[in-house]
């Protein structure tokens, strides 16, 4: 079953030329999909209570075009499957609501059940509030797997403050795309945009991160590693000319 929520872009999640930033749009797509599971019994109010929470694993965004302040934006989800202890989420984002409305970009998410206690993911799909909530639409977005820095082109540290911190005790999955771009922003504008962001290690306050990137010819490369040389997070911000 698909779901749709609408939105209007407000004046603080724009940059400079009035276009939302990437790390806005992540809050969004983290907003809908945690609205959608609150609704279908599965969410942080029903998962919090028993020592579980939801978090972000993998996160594939692709844009065509960027909405603008005081634009109405519509995102459409369903669950591609529960498996292996993760699930997939899939999003198509559109530019205005109802008929009118035109797609403007895609999204594909995969999530996990983290034990809070523990700090380890769980497998809790055998539950039955799981029980009728796929769509099994497939979503088809190529994986693109990173590959470590050797050199970077240049590094930003990073200290993981209060304003990082979530519901979970952890650096919030948006902040880390934030810090990535505050260090170095490829040039976007105009151009369809894919980001690919893993999370592989939770920061935790406190913590000193260096961000590394490495500027390519379509893009840039990030990795985002701690102070005993773990990767916390490491995505890619692809960059190409418009086909249309």
């Amino acid at each position: 079953m698909k779901y749709f929520y609408e939105y209007d872009i407000k004046y603080q999640e724009v940059d400079g030329r009035k276009k939302l930033r990437l790390f806005n749009l992540e809050n969004y797509l983290l907003e809908v999909a945690g609205t959608v599971a609150d609704e279908l019994g599965f969410g942080i109010a029903a998962l919090h209570p028993r020592g579980l929470t939801w978090i972000l694993t993998r996160l594939s965004i692709e844009m065509y075009e960027l909405p603008t302040h005081c634009e109405r934006v519509t995102f459409e989800t369903w669950i591609e499957s529960n498996a292996h202890m993760l699930s997939t989420r899939d999003y198509r984002i559109y530019s205005g609501a109802g008929e009118s409305k035109r797609l403007i970009g895609q999204c594909k998410s995969v999530w996990a059940v983290l034990d809070l206690e523990k700090r380890e993911i769980v497998n809790v799909f055998d539950d039955p509030i799981f029980e009728g909530c796929i769509d099994g639409e497939v979503l088809n977005m190529d994986r693109i797997r990173m590959t470590t820095i050797p050199e970077p082109t240049g590094y930003m540290p990073h200290k993981v403050v209060y304003s990082d911190i979530d519901y979970n005790g952890h650096c919030n999955s948006c902040r880390y795309l934030q810090a990535m771009t505050d260090a170095y922003l490829p040039n976007y504008y105009g151009k369809t945009v894919r980001l690919d962001i893993n999370y592989s290690k939770e920061a935790m306050p406190g913590e000193e991160l260096m961000i590394n990137y490495l500027v390519g010819a379509d893009g840039v490369q990030y990795q985002l590693k701690n102070e005993q040389g773990e990767t916390s997070c490491s995505a890619k911000i692809t960059v190409n000319e418009l086909t249309n």
